[in-house]
């Protein structure tokens, strides 16, 4: 989540992630660095019931994320309903984790990613046509972008952690969750949206860091109206940083009912 916020030491050094098998014969328990609301990372625990995952070496320990080695023989099979589920089970974790950059504000019952990433999907799905411009990838793109954060959580600039070294993690979150997934052509398809989206390698790619942007300023505005806030710092940081007219038009639009707001308030 963008922030102006002064960066702080960085906490979130990537913890082991570890595969234990259970005493049934078809479930393994993985464990995820996860970094929620606290600054201090925790572990994620994720059943798999998936039996195409007994081809996986269960006598290693990945040694915290990018070690820049395969350690793990995964199966090449599509997703199963058993995989599928896992999947979506770890998933959950974009509803329950809250935005951060709202937390370090005292924003009581912020939005969850999943939230952020709903709203932008929806402003994906609404905005007009424009040439060369495909709005059903978009919409694909909103829905996936931040779901590496299922495993790293929602890490800011205050949480001061580089970012390459962000990129790195996500990165690493994301291959794991394919692999969850059980692999195949639709963990390939969310791979390769999500890295069109991390790259900002296409026409829809540049739309939807506009719609992240603008949904975070509409937030803004909300919280604002709803909880007496000023919250600066999310304006500015997206300042002259939108790349399309649409997200320019939009972030006009939020930006006007702001200052008609402010302007009332000191009358």
């Amino acid at each position: 989540m963008a922030s102006m916020a002064a960066p702080k030491a960085n906490t979130l050094s990537p913890s082991p992630c570890n595969f234990q098998r259970l005493n049934s014969p078809h479930k393994i328990s993985f464990r995820f660095p996860f970094n929620s609301e606290s600054t201090s990372p925790r572990l994620v625990s994720i059943h798999a019931h998936n039996p195409n995952l007994d081809s996986i070496k269960m006598d290693q320990t990945v040694s915290g994320f990018g070690s820049g080695s395969e350690t793990l023989a995964h199966s090449n099979a599509s997703s199963s309903p058993s995989s599928a589920i896992d999947f979506l089970t770890l998933c959950h974790r974009l509803k329950s984790t809250k935005r951060k950059g709202w937390i370090n504000h005292g924003i009581n019952g912020p939005e969850s990613i999943a939230d952020h990433m709903y709203r932008m999907s929806l402003m994906a799905l609404i905005t007009t046509d424009i040439p060369g411009v495909n709005r059903e990838r978009c919409i694909k793109i909103a829905i996936v972008h931040d779901i590496a954060e299922a495993i790293v959580g929602d890490i800011t600039p205050s949480d001061g952690v580089p970012k390459a070294e962000k990129s790195r993690m996500e990165t690493e979150a994301l291959d794991e969750m394919c692999k969850v997934l059980g692999g195949g052509m639709r963990a390939e398809e969310i791979k390769e949206l999500w890295l069109e989206y991390e790259n900002n390698s296409s026409l829809e790619a540049n739309l939807v860091k506009d719609f992240d942007k603008v949904e975070m300023i509409l937030q803004a505005l909300e919280y604002e109206t709803e909880h007496g806030k000023v919250l600066d710092e999310f304006f500015l940081s997206t300042a002259g940083k939108f790349q399309t007219e649409t997200g320019k038009k939009w972030a006009a639009e939020i930006i006007s009912r702001r200052n008609s707001r402010l302007a009332n308030r000191s009358n």
